[in-house]
């Protein structure tokens, strides 16, 4: 069981910090940066606070994953902080491993959330028995050109400020991917929404329930074989959750790292799957016939997952509660959070 952070409400006082790429502090981003800030006050009523290497630039952040390390605990230490939001994901954040007090953690649950990259700090809360959100990040969500989106304002809303059951999350209506340069002379044009089909059963019948687990895939990979991954006991009886990131994965990774997942038998003790929205829908098909092929290679074929989710590298997006038990309804393709997020 992890450890739930107690809800946020008005005029608390959340971090910003960079545990990836330092680009909300570089001089052409700054305005970025700036406008999620901005949403995050405006809209959720919170008081903003930067930590001290938070906005130092990507060169400097790149050079010293300690001083991303020390915004993290120093973030987690303050009595006065409740909540922490990443700026933005990157690559490399696992090099921050060396330098987590993972007693830091431990001893203050706090709401915690990002996405992509960020799922390394994630497994640092997990590693230390707390709960966090896979979700938002402040230079893609929160400062989204002209307005933030409805749909990620409910899940924010829901999920960080209410201690009532999550519930149904539904499939967004709407999508994007589309990249727009960040300049300001962009910022009053709106990315191009497309409808979205919703959720698709790959496999597998019925309802199935369990406690959330996962990540961007890619950087999962980072983790495997450190003291970071996950012991057994987290993945059984859990739903898995897999997104996929910017880069775009070529559709045999896919196979070779869920051959991986099911070699350690970790596919073998899931009650279910989720998968994230693809961006740009590229490889939508492919990364089906990949994942049923390794299925059906491990004699799998009967458990349920489901596909093409608002979560990850998409948006809108929900939010995810690692640990958090969830149902996939394969009748109905729906997809539930049967508790609440935060305490």
């Amino acid at each position: 069981m992890l450890i739930k952070p107690k809800k946020l409400q008005a005029g608390d006082r959340v971090a910003t910090v960079s545990p990836s790429w330092g680009g909300a502090g570089e001089p052409d981003l700054r305005w970025r940066y700036e406008q999620g800030v901005k949403r995050i006050e405006g809209i959720f009523r919170l008081e903003v606070t930067p930590m001290p290497n938070s906005l130092k630039g990507g060169d400097y952040l790149y050079k010293n994953p300690q001083a991303r390390a020390e915004d993290l605990m120093m973030a987690f230490k303050d009595e006065s902080i409740k909540g922490i939001i990443a700026n933005i994901g990157g690559d490399d954040s696992i090099r921050l491993l060396p330098y987590i007090d993972f007693d830091i953690i431990r001893e203050n649950p706090k709401v915690f959330m990002g996405y992509s990259d960020v799922t390394i700090s994630h497994l640092f809360c997990h590693k230390a028995g707390i709960s966090s959100f896979y979700g938002p990040a402040i230079l893609t969500d929160f400062a989204e050109n002209v307005e933030m989106d409805p749909y990620t304002i409910d899940m924010v809303n829901r999920t960080l400020f209410s201690n009532e059951t999550i519930g149904e999350i539904q499939p967004a209506n709407e999508w994007t991917s589309e990249r727009l340069e960040w300049v300001e002379e962009n910022k009053n044009i709106r990315r191009t929404m497309r409808k979205n089909s919703g959720y698709e059963v790959l496999q597998g019948s019925g309802v199935t329930r369990g406690h959330l687990i996962g990540g961007c895939i890619e950087v999962l990979e980072f983790a495997k074989g450190t003291e970071l991954w996950p012991e057994k006991i987290f993945w059984e009886n859990s739903i898995i959750f897999f997104e996929t990131s910017e880069e775009k994965p070529d559709p045999n990774l896919i196979m070779y790292w869920l051959r991986n997942y099911a070699v350690q038998g970790i596919l073998q003790k899931a009650n279910g799957i989720i998968f994230g929205k693809p961006q740009d829908e590229k490889y939508y098909d492919e990364y089906k016939e990949e994942i049923q092929k390794v299925m059906k290679e491990f004699n799998l074929e009967d458990l349920p997952i489901l596909y093409n989710l608002n979560f990850g590298h998409t948006e809108p997006k929900s939010i995810l509660s690692y640990g958090a038990m969830a149902e996939i309804n394969c009748e109905k393709k729906t997809f539930k959070i049967l508790e609440s997020g935060v305490e």
